[in-house]
């Protein structure tokens, strides 16, 4: 479930078009102040992410937001299970690997205590695909 405000947020934004430095402000300071509470939030804040254009904070803020929910709110803290590692690097790579995802996974992985090979798997992968893109360049 989302709550009413973020579902509120989303829509602003994507009838703007655009996420700006002010909607940035706002999802952390007032909107997600006490962070991401489910999966659906997430997937609905990556989708955002891969589909509008947006203020260089986003990427940044958007990452902070799902390391704190992946390895801070989820249970056990500070360990990312197969089940939780299956389900983010199937939302991250939605469209391939971007730029923001690939932070999103470095990020966990440097925050964690341990990490399911999954995200380990989708690092890879993700490296892979960023230097096969840069031979075809």
């Amino acid at each position: 479930m989302i709550k009413n405000n973020l579902r509120d947020f989303i829509e602003t934004v994507i009838d703007n078009k655009y996420i700006s430095a002010d909607d940035v402000k706002m999802l952390q300071r007032e909107i997600l102040e006490d962070g991401i509470m489910t999966r659906i939030e997430a997937e609905a804040l990556l989708a955002l992410g891969r589909t509008l254009d947006a203020h260089e904070s986003w990427g940044p803020a958007l990452a902070a937001l799902v390391v704190d929910f992946m390895v801070w709110s989820m249970r056990p803290t500070g360990v990312v299970t197969n089940d939780d590692a299956m389900w983010l690097t199937t939302a991250l790579d939605v469209g391939g690997p971007t730029e923001t995802a690939m932070n999103i996974a470095y990020a966990i992985l440097d925050e964690t205590q341990h990490v399911d090979a999954a995200l380990l798997d989708f690092i890879m992968r993700g490296r892979q695909h960023a230097r096969m893109q840069r031979m075809a360049a």
